[in-house]
């Protein structure tokens, strides 16, 4: 007699579509595949984009967003979902405004402002928006630097301004936030959750392909809490696989290439990774 499998958990990524597969809705899909979950995905943008960047956006008109949402989760129950790339202060509202009709076991916001390559994936009259309705409605924000400046409206120069506009993001609302530190000579990840910082630390993985990675560690957290783990666990083992996905990553083309999200399943004979580590998490 055949037996129907047991369906693995679900998770929902709300974000943007990349050409290339290495960022938004590709990463998280292959990010939840690969810790053994299953993806759905609602698109919130189109971009026009390749390994060497991002050449225009064309942005979900709301009413289309909110018709994704409301058909797929009258019919799929995430046990987490992790959001990216909104683009428009539309989308802002329509995604805020179903965190607060549905209450999900988990949720990470990824706060995408701008692609590495320095264009804009949220207009920004959508930023203050987005710091004064979404901060409150998620589990932890997982910004870079930049982002975190951008959303904590205050410059960020130094350890001391980076832990003060953290704490800024607490102040408005935020449960915990992640801060992103690959700027830094020896990476290092800062986790606040409204007590005390904790701070994550690891040696730099030397990799031109690292695409995606900020979307890959916020979709690999996101994965790890709805499976239950606490969140200093879930930051832990989100940098660890982000590092050895960068240090196994490939290029696909003339830009950075993306990473190698499924890992696990080719390892090489004698391999030996190096230490777990940030590289900056670009978009």
């Amino acid at each position: 007699m055949n037996q129907v499998a047991s369906a693995p958990p679900v998770l929902l990524s709300i974000a943007g579509f990349d050409p290339c597969g290495g960022a938004g809705i590709a990463a998280d899909l292959k990010t939840f595949a690969a810790h053994n979950c299953y993806g759905v995905a609602v698109i919130t943008a189109i971009t026009v984009q390749s390994t060497r960047g991002v050449r225009s956006v064309q942005a979900t008109p709301p009413e289309l967003l909110r018709a994704q949402l409301e058909h797929l989760l009258a019919d799929v129950t995430p046990a987490g979902v992790k959001i990216g790339m909104l683009a428009t202060r539309a989308n802002v509202d329509v995604v805020a405004s179903l965190l607060e009709q549905k209450k999900f076991p988990c949720v990470v916001l990824d706060p995408v402002l701008r692609s590495s390559s320095g264009f804009e994936l949220l207009e920004a009259r959508a930023w203050k928006e987005l710091s004064r309705r979404l901060l409150k409605l998620v589990t932890v924000v997982t910004p870079n630097v930049a982002e975190l400046a951008a959303l904590a409206g205050m410059e960020v120069r130094d350890d001391a301004s980076l832990r003060a506009a953290a704490q800024k993001l607490v102040e408005l609302g935020a449960r915990a936030v992640v801060v992103t530190g690959g700027h830094l000579p020896k990476p290092v990840d800062l986790l606040y959750d409204g007590k005390e910082f904790l701070p994550f630390t690891s040696e730099r993985v030397r990799s031109e392909n690292k695409h995606g990675s900020g979307c890959t560690f916020s979709a690999a957290i996101a994965t790890h809490l709805a499976l239950g783990r606490q969140l200093p666990d879930a930051v832990m083992l989100a940098k660890a696989y982000v590092a050895r996905a960068i240090e196994r990553g490939f290029a696909i083309g003339k830009g950075p290439g993306p990473l190698n999200h499924f890992h696990r399943f080719h390892q090489e004979p004698g391999h030996r990774p190096t230490e777990p580590a940030s590289a900056g998490y670009p978009r």
